[in-house]
């Protein structure tokens, strides 16, 4: 049976103690509502369908957050940056608040805010992380809660980047990048680019490459663990292995010792020195993609860049009207 005692505030706190169940409590400023609170509780006992939010109500967001980030985010490739998703969401009002406490509309309204500030995909990536964390909650740490970002409507994302390296840009951005007026702070930033265009490679591919991995007689890199979960053989051109050839090797086997932050702020201060409008570095994936389908048929091609299916391939291949043109003689 639950009871009921009337606090010097003058709320009504309703206690259900049962056999086999939390114990569980919740304060009213009625009487009648309390005892309405505890009915409901104890048919769903009774029924054998009540579920305990005990927990969910003690475990806030930044508690969540820290735990996911401990013993989910560290198991990722992409724990670098998603780390820093979770330190941006922990420090947010809405992480002081109870798992049980949050609601689709806090979630909206974020987003509406966000929307102001930064792009729909990174607003998309923000709420996946949050709803990844309510999934483990259900799933992995016993805490039975709503999820409350399933509900709400996600930014549209144009996805459709069509941006290519125009042939000035190319030359103007490697000439920034020679010795001895390049950026003297980061030697790897030139053989980088070249190698991205040749290979059409992810950043963080190329990053992780090891001397041990490459085989300059046989022109290959091998890379053992990508993005979409396999292994493959990247075929080198001649551009890739004379710019491989060149590299100093560093004692730690990398054949890039460098680190994705440095690699983006020389990025950064070349685009800008050579007045480079609107390219990204994963850009360089396109114009490669690009490159390599006039050179190799479609199965080959998929082989190259890694990709599973020609639906997320064509998104990366921008050919010119004009260079169709000339096909059509």
């Amino acid at each position: 049976m639950a009871s009921f005692r009337q606090r010097k505030s003058g709320y009504w706190q309703a206690i259900i103690r049962r056999e086999n169940h939390p114990q569980q409590s919740k304060t009213f400023a009625l009487r009648v509502d309390a005892e309405r609170w505890a009915r409901d509780i104890e048919n769903k006992m009774d029924r054998g369908v009540f579920v305990s939010t005990v927990e969910a109500e003690s475990t806030t967001l930044a508690n969540a957050l820290e735990r996911y980030e401990r013993e989910v985010s560290r198991q990722k490739k992409g724990y670098e940056q998603e780390r820093y998703r979770i330190r941006a969401w922990a420090v947010l009002d809405l992480a002081k608040k109870s798992l049980a406490g949050l609601r689709g509309a806090d979630f909206a309204k974020y987003r509406d805010d966000r929307l102001t500030l930064v792009s729909p995909a990174t607003v998309r990536l923000e709420l996946a992380l949050i709803s990844h964390v309510f999934a483990i909650a259900n799933k992995e740490w016993g805490i039975p809660v709503a999820n409350p970002v399933a509900n709400i409507r996600l930014p549209r994302v144009a996805n459709a980047r069509e941006r290519r390296l125009e042939p000035a840009e190319e030359t103007a951005l490697l000439k920034e990048l020679e010795a001895p007026a390049g950026d003297r702070s980061n030697i790897w930033i030139r053989p980088v680019i070249v190698l991205a265009l040749e290979t059409a490679m992810r950043q963080g591919e190329l990053l992780s490459l090891r001397w041990e991995n490459v085989d300059l007689r046989r022109r290959t890199a091998r890379l053992p663990d990508t993005k979409n979960g396999t292994a493959r053989d990247v075929p080198l051109s001649n551009r890739a292995v004379a710019v491989l050839e060149a590299l100093p090797r560093s004692i730690d086997g990398r054949v890039f010792a460098t680190t994705e932050s440095a690699l983006k702020q020389s990025w950064v201060r070349a685009v800008k020195r050579a007045e480079i409008e609107g390219l990204h570095f994963h850009d360089l994936r396109h114009e490669a993609t690009s490159r390599l389908a006039e050179k190799l048929a479609l199965h080959e091609l998929m082989k190259v860049t890694g990709h599973k299916d020609t639906r997320m391939l064509a998104r990366y291949y921008h050919p010119r009207a004009e260079d169709l043109a000339k096909k059509l003689g």
